[in-house]
Order: structure tokens, then C-alpha cells, then sequence
């Protein structure tokens, strides 16, 4: 798997210019178009009800204005991504709401780039209705991504084999879940390339057999015939309640990535319930919102 179409969503958000940058690395790294995509907001189930009158000119200056703030978030992109030499890219305009827009657009693509959800709740919950929905990868940048790039580029706009790329030392969180074999291997790209991998497995203990005996010994055997070599971590969640039970580790994950001074988190993501308040639960929840480095995301 390599990723040759890398769909990126533009918009006003203050971590926009590092979706960009991220998605032009990458891009330089495996040799891949890039689309950037900023929407207006506006449903394109509403051009197909009857009983709205195109011709209304109060809804005419609506949609010229949500198109002009699509607009000038995109006039940014092409900037940006041929000054660290990015050849191949395009950009558009949907007339859609976001998630709906990336969702749709993404069956042709091999991966989604994201921001992360204002967490003062403003707008739509981009990160987990892109996860559930497009069916593709999902690479999320927190709200304080870096701007500036540190990939090396020579004159004729190819990244330098020595310079560094991103997702130099990756995290990858397994429990052998579907979701997580998903991830694992939507992340193979990077994995290859990483100059560290840590693969974190928690509470392996309560599911003896699961992770290979010992535990762990699969996942590193599968991808060490990938070609990347890891190392282990085996991890104990905390117990909560009279029954003990196993509590978020989502908080622990991210504080394992903050140890090994990790530049990705890759996982997969659970979906419990069709409404977005609760869309995606449990760890996938607590790692989107508290995250402040990337995620790669599988659901």
C-alpha cells in the first residue's frame, strides 16, 4: 500500500497551514497527488429540494459569501505546498458540509488529513464523522501543529533522503481488534520509514492468548516481516470501581507517546453510537480530544 492520493481539508482554522504542510511532506515522501478541499457548508442535499428556490436572491448572497470564505481559505494551499516543492496537487470548492464533503471525496483517496475538533464545540465534529464515514485512514493534527517545515527539499522539488520526514517515531497502540489491524496496516507506509516504532498493548494479562505467546510476539513477528522492527511495551490500565475494571487508556497512551517523544500515535477508532455527541467512544474519544500530536486513525 502507498499513499498516492492524499485528501486534505482546508478551512480557517488556525492549524490549516499545517494540514497542508503535512499533506506536502507526505506527498514528497511517497510520490502523491494532493487534493485540498474546502467546503461551504451548505448541504448538496439542498440544491435537490424542490421547495428551495434557486432563484431567491437572499439565498444567492448566502451562498456567494460561503463560497468567498471557502476561497480564501484555499488561497494558501497552492503557496504553500510548491514551496517545499510539491508538483502534483489540485483544489475545489464543494457546496457540501464538511464531514459529508471529505466523506465523499475520499473513496478516491488513499488518505484523509484533518483537524482536530475546537474544543469549545464550534461546528461539526469533523475528526469523528470522517472517521466513521469515508472509509479510508484519517490522519487528525492537533490545534497547535507546527507551520513550518523540516523536511529537506533539494532544487528540483524532491525530498532529500537524509532530511527528516514526518512521523519519525511512532506509537502504535494494539489491542488485536479488528480497528486496530486496520490501522496497523493503513499505516505501513510510515511504519517502513519510522526510525523508531513502540507498539503499546495494555492489560494483556485479561486476554491470555490474544497477543501471541508471550504477549506481544505476534504483532512484532507481523511486522517484522514488513519490514519494520519494534519494540514492546507492555502496559497495565488503571482499575476502577468496586469490580475493578479497566479504566480509560487513553491518557496513558498519550502520556507513553510524550515519554518515547513520538510524532504519531496510530490506532484504531470505535464507534459506538449513530449520534455525534457519542459517535466515537471510549479511548477513541479521550485521544481526539486531549491529543496535542498527530493521530492516524483506522475505523
Amino acid at each position: 500500500m502507498a499513499y498516492k492520493t492524499i485528501l486534505v481539508h482546508v478551512d480557517e482554522a488556525p492549524n490549516s497551514a499545517a494540514r497542508i504542510l503535512l499533506a506536502g511532506e507526505l506527498a514528497l515522501q511517497e510520490g502523491a497527488h494532493v487534493i485540498g478541499v474546502a467546503v461551504t457548508g451548505i448541504s448538496r442535499f439542498l440544491y435537490q429540494n424542490e421547495t428551495v428556490d434557486e432563484h431567491d436572491p437572499n439565498l444567492a448572497r448566502h451562498l456567494a459569501i460561503l463560497r468567498e470564505r471557502a476561497g480564501h481559505a484555499l488561497a494558501e494551499f497552492a503557496p504553500r505546498l510548491q514551496a517545499v516543492g510539491v508538483q502534483s496537487f489540485e483544489q475545489r470548492i464543494l457546496d457540501d458540509e464538511a464531514s459529508a464533503g471529505l466523506n465523499l471525496m475520499a473513496r478516491h483517496a488513499d488518505l484523509v488529513i484533518v483537524g482536530q475538533l475546537d474544543p469549545r464545540g464550534r461546528g461539526p465534529d469533523v475528526p469523528a464523522e470522517v472517521l466513521a464515514g469515508s472509509g479510508k485512514p484519517v490522519m487528525v493534527l492537533p490545534l497547535n501543529a507546527r507551520t513550518s517545515s523540516t523536511i529537506a527539499v533539494t532544487h528540483d522539488g524532491i525530498a532529500s533522503s537524509g532530511g527528516p520526514a514526518p512521523a519519525r517515531h511512532i506509537l502504535l497502540a494494539w489491542n488485536a481488534s479488528r480497528e486496530a489491524g486496520r490501522a496497523a496496516q493503513d499505516a505501513l507506509p510510515l511504519l517502513r520509514r519510522a526510525d523508531s516504532v513502540t507498539v503499546a498493548i495494555f492489560d494483556a494479562e485479561v486476554r491470555p492468548g490474544v497477543f501471541g505467546e508471550p504477549p506481544g510476539s505476534a504483532i512484532l513477528a507481523w511486522l517484522e516481516r514488513h519490514g519494520v522492527g519494534a519494540t514492546l511495551v507492555l502496559g497495565r490500565s488503571e482499575r476502577q470501581g468496586l469490580l475493578k475494571r479497566a479504566g480509560d487508556v487513553g491518557e496513558q497512551l498519550l502520556a507513553l507517546a510524550s515519554e518515547r517523544d513520538c510524532d504519531l500515535l496510530v490506532m484504531g477508532a470505535y464507534g459506538h453510537s449513530r449520534f455525534r455527541e457519542t459517535l466515537m467512544g471510549g479511548v477513541t474519544r479521550s485521544v481526539l480530544d486531549s491529543t496535542t500530536l498527530p493521530l492516524l486513525m483506522s475505523h
